[in-house]
C-alpha cells in the first residue's frame, strides 16, 4: 500500500466478557467495527487490514469506546440477548461478505442456522463455502453472530473465538446444538 493512502483511525478498548477480555474497536463516529476476543488480536488486526485496504491504511489506537456499546455488550452477557440488536457496525469486506454479515445480524438469539440455508436464503444455493469462508472472516464476534451458524447435523464448527467460546454462547442463548462427544476443552482464562 502506498504512503500516501489515507490513514483510518480506528479506536480499540478492552472490556471485561464472563469468557475473556474482549477488544473492541471503533470508527471516527463511534460505529463498531471490530469485537474480537483479545487472545486473537492478531487475527482481528489481520482481518480489518484487509477488510478496510481499498479504504486505506488502518491503525488502532487506545481510547474508550461510547458507553452505549459498552453497556450493551455488558448487559448481552447479563443475559438480555437482544441488546446487541440496535448497535450500529461497520464492516469492511466484499460486497458478498457484507451480505452474509448483515444475514448473520439477522438470526435471532437461541436459533442457528447452517451455512447450506444461508447461502439459500441469500439466493445462492451453491455457495455454501463462500458463506463459510465470509462467516470466518467477520470481524464483529458476538455482534455479527457468526456463533449461530453450525454444520448441517447441528453440531459445533469452528469459531474464529475457539469451539469453547462458541458453545458457551450458544448455550448462554439457549440455542439447541449437538455437543462434542466430549465437551470443547474449558475455557483457561489467564489469573484463574
Amino acid at each position: 500500500m502506498s504512503t500516501d493512502a489515507p490513514v483510518l483511525d480506528f479506536i480499540v478498548d478492552r472490556i471485561e466478557t464472563p469468557i475473556g477480555d474482549m477488544l473492541l474497536v471503533v470508527d471516527e463516529k463511534g460505529l463498531l467495527c471490530g469485537a474480537e476476543f483479545a487472545d486473537y488480536e492478531e487475527r482481528m488486526r489481520t482481518l480489518l487490514r484487509q477488510q478496510y485496504a481499498r479504504e486505506g491504511q488502518v491503525t488502532l489506537t487506545p481510547g474508550a469506546v461510547p458507553k452505549p456499546i459498552r453497556n450493551a455488550i455488558d448487559v448481552y452477557f447479563e443475559g438480555d440477548l437482544v441488546a446487541l440488536d440496535k448497535l450500529k457496525v461497520r464492516t469492511g469486506g466484499t460486497a458478498f461478505q457484507r451480505e452474509v454479515w448483515r444475514a448473520l445480524r439477522a438470526i435471532p438469539p437461541g436459533r442457528t442456522t447452517t451455512y447450506g440455508k444461508l447461502a439459500r436464503q441469500l439466493g445462492v444455493p451453491d455457495a455454501a463455502r463462500a458463506v463459510g469462508t465470509a462467516n470466518g472472516a467477520n470481524t464483529i464476534s458476538v455482534v455479527v453472530p457468526c456463533h449461530r451458524v453450525i454444520g448441517s447435523d447441528a453440531s459445533l464448527t469452528g469459531y474464529g473465538g475457539g469451539i469453547a467460546r462458541k458453545q458457551w454462547l450458544l448455550r448462554h442463548e439457549g440455542a439447541v446444538f449437538k455437543a462434542p462427544a466430549i465437551d470443547a476443552e474449558p475455557l483457561r482464562l489467564p489469573g484463574l
